[in-house]
């Protein structure tokens, strides 16, 4: 025998099921748009450490540098370093425990910018077996972007003891009394293969999962339409 359509019980099940369709579509959609922001990210950043070096922002730029515009250009600058003024940096490596060796580098116009000279294994650094550049010289690297956060389970940085855990460009110039400091450092690219520090440790790498979460979501979106089409079928099975 048949009965009519329980019409409240399909109401609120549509209902149900646009919003979830609705929602879930929108989420992959937004998935794709952040999966063509994510290449296009890797694509620039791919051609600026391929690219000539330009000579490192002055303090006209400083105001409008930003990580999207900037971070992985490929730079050069020239001056002294000022290593009794150089700072270690805590970090896990490929040698073990070890220091980020980062040295201001006083240009010709009296202004600061943070060198990461490269890396050293503790026991080295903390026994002061490093190698020094006196006297004026040029380095070459890429521009990197003040670190708000460190490596994980890192502890904060202690300005006071000089006792540093990132590389927050503003807490370190600060401490060091720098005026005129640049917001960015400058990793160093590798020129001695065998010394310490050594350069070259950039990591460019992103997390690209953009593809995977949109699937995910659109199939969320045709598995909410399923069951709907199951339900709206049982409902007009039984009229």
């Amino acid at each position: 025998m048949s009965r009519t359509i329980r019409w409240p019980r399909l109401i609120i099940v549509t209902l149900i099921a646009a919003v979830g369709i609705a929602g879930f579509t929108s989420l992959g959609i937004w998935q794709v748009k952040r999966l063509h922001w994510k290449l296009d990210l890797i694509e620039r950043v791919d051609s600026r450490i391929h690219a000539e070096p330009v000579p490192a922002p002055g303090p006209a730029d400083w105001p409008t540098i930003t990580a999207e515009d900037n971070e992985y250009t490929r730079v050069t600058l020239t001056g002294r370093f000022r290593n009794d003024e150089e700072v270690l940096i805590y970090t896990p490596s490929d040698y073990g425990p070890a220091d980020y060796v980062l040295t201001p580098l006083e240009r010709d116009d009296g202004t600061i910018v943070m060198v990461n000279r490269g890396i050293v294994p503790l026991e080295r650094a903390q026994s002061g077996d490093i190698s020094r550049i006196e006297g004026k010289t040029t380095v070459t690297g890429l521009v990197r972007m003040s670190e708000d956060k460190g490596w994980l389970f890192s502890r904060d940085n202690n300005p006071d003891e000089q006792l540093w855990y990132r590389r927050d460009i503003g807490s370190i110039t600060e401490a060091k009394g720098f005026e005129r400091a640049a917001p960015y450092f400058v990793d160093a690219e590798r020129t001695d293969s065998d010394g310490w520090p050594r350069g070259g440790q950039t990591v460019v790498s992103f997390r690209n999962s953009h593809l995977s979460y949109a699937l995910t979501w659109f199939a969320l979106g045709v598995l909410v339409l399923s069951g709907y089409a199951l339900i709206l079928r049982q409902e007009l099975r039984s009229r």
